[in-house]
């Protein structure tokens, strides 16, 4: 009998999303805080917004802390999620499947006076 493949590991011929961090958010994976990065993130059919970012920011554990909430359930304040330029919560929630080639941006928002 086939064992079931876990969730951290997605087939060859995968699906892919493009994670775009920006702003500040950079220093998080590896940037200076300026600018973008751009990953590429293999994701299998009917996988969600929120299982591809927590895959993605279980390898990134200075993101991580700053995406999501203490308790991990939900987002944190500090850092927007856009999918295909929308704001998460105009076309897209954090439970959303995503499709092949959707792009997911990070970016930091701004504060103070």
């Amino acid at each position: 009998m086939a064992r079931a493949r876990p969730v951290a590991q997605v087939a060859r011929d995968s699906l892919t999303a493009q994670i775009e961090v920006t702003t500040w958010v950079t220093k998080h994976v590896g940037g200076d805080g300026s600018g973008s990065k751009l990953f590429t993130e293999p994701f299998a059919p009917g996988e969600t917004v929120r299982q591809v970012l927590r895959r993605f920011t279980a390898r990134h554990p200075e993101l991580d802390a700053a995406l999501w909430s203490p308790d991990h359930t939900e987002l944190g304040e500090h850092i927007e999620v856009i999918v295909n330029d929308a704001v998460l919560g105009v076309t897209h929630e954090l439970d959303s499947p995503l499709k092949d080639g959707d792009r997911i941006t990070l970016l930091g928002q701004f504060m103070g006076g």
